[in-house]
């Protein structure tokens, strides 16, 4: 099996935290198709770009669940808060092949 760089190289840049400040373009607007916008941190929250193939994902699924639990279906951001640290989030979606 190869290793296809120029496609990973293309998904590092996808998937690469960006602020919802920065650029001109509303933060809605630079988010690819088959993507989706989630915010992560505790007191600062970060936006990440992720594949919604991940969606499928089990242990996705269970930060889903604790994300209803403590915001219900009204997200402060306007995209999907997930209430959990920075780090275990990366940690969590590089385990899933995100990262």
């Amino acid at each position: 099996m190869a290793i296809r760089m120029p496609r990973i190289i293309q998904a590092r840049q996808i998937l690469k935290r960006s602020l919802s400040n920065g650029g001109s373009t509303p933060a809605s607007m630079d988010i690819p198709k088959g993507y989706f916008a989630v915010y992560v941190g505790e007191q600062e929250k970060k936006r990440f770009v992720v594949p919604v193939s991940i969606l499928s994902k089990p242990r996705f699924q269970e930060l889903l669940h604790q994300s209803e639990q403590e915001f219900g279906y009204n997200h402060p951001m306007g995209g999907i808060t997930i209430p959990c640290s920075e780090d275990v989030f990366t940690d969590l979606t590089s385990r899933l092949g995100v990262f």
